[in-house]
């Protein structure tokens, strides 16, 4: 062998080990998270549907998500989005005129108010549907505001938008304690509230909601956007120029 050629070969087995030593000293990846954050993206991307509860192996991933500071970065993200197709693209009719037919559509549920605290109870979603717990959860009115919703609420009345409120929630039984709930949370200044009747009993979410954004368009409306944490809250009819989907991996409503 000539001195070029074992030289080479030194090399090539010094590289090996040196590349050896690095994998081995590479943090492992836990798979269970890498998997349970490629379940989450499929829930955002509305690639997985009509799921029943968050997977059982997904439990501690799920609760860090949601108190350990993403889902906080990935909402801010949602809301900057909003706020520069405000500025940039949105054309008001009459701006703080009582006329003004310009309108933004928002959810309640885990949008306007957080229901995580509820949620925590039921292992970040882990455990089945619950809708008797819901609605004993529902009805005290304890539901604290998702902040960033809060303030951009807040934006879209100042800035002259009719802000409507569309939420699942059962009219006859929880009307009392969700207007309550919403006003001592700073949700003051909307323009009505919609909630499910018995006209709309047995229908999925995007039926009843297509329908009241319908109704609004009807009345000479125009839906600028609409925010939710469903993706049966932006589908179907009327959604609005813009759809904004903020992040949530507990839960899902067809």
């Amino acid at each position: 062998m000539g001195i070029a050629a074992a030289a080479w070969m030194w090399l090539m087995v010094a590289v090996g080990s040196l590349a050896s030593r690095l994998c081995s000293s590479s943090p492992t990846i836990n798979n269970s998270s890498s998997s349970c954050l490629s379940w989450r993206l499929a829930v955002e991307a509305n690639n997985a549907r009509a799921w029943r509860t968050v997977p059982p192996t997904c439990h501690d991933y799920v609760g860090s998500y949601m108190t350990g500071g993403q889902y906080q970065r990935d909402l801010d993200m949602v809301v900057q989005q909003i706020t520069a197709y405000i500025t940039t693209e949105v054309q008001l009719s009459n701006n703080n005129n009582s006329a003004s037919l310009d309108a933004w559509i928002l959810d309640v549920d885990d949008t306007c108010l957080s229901n995580v605290l509820y949620y925590r109870r039921k292992r970040f979603g882990c455990d089945p549907y619950d809708p008797t717990g819901f609605k004993s959860w529902a009805v005290k009115g304890a539901s604290p505001a998702v902040p960033e919703i809060r303030t951009l609420f807040r934006k879209l009345v100042t800035a002259g938008f009719k802000v409507f409120l569309i939420t699942g929630r059962d009219g006859d039984s929880l009307a009392h304690s969700t207007i309550q709930n919403l006003h001592t949370q700073g949700y003051s200044g909307y323009q009505r509230l919609f909630m499910r009747n018995s006209s709309y009993k047995g229908q999925s979410a995007v039926a009843f909601k297509s329908e009241i954004r319908k109704q609004l368009v009807g009345e000479g409306y125009k839906i600028w956007g609409n925010v939710g944490d469903q993706w049966s809250d932006l589908a179907g009819d009327c959604a609005g120029e813009r759809t904004f989907k903020i992040p949530n991996p507990m839960y899902f409503v067809p």
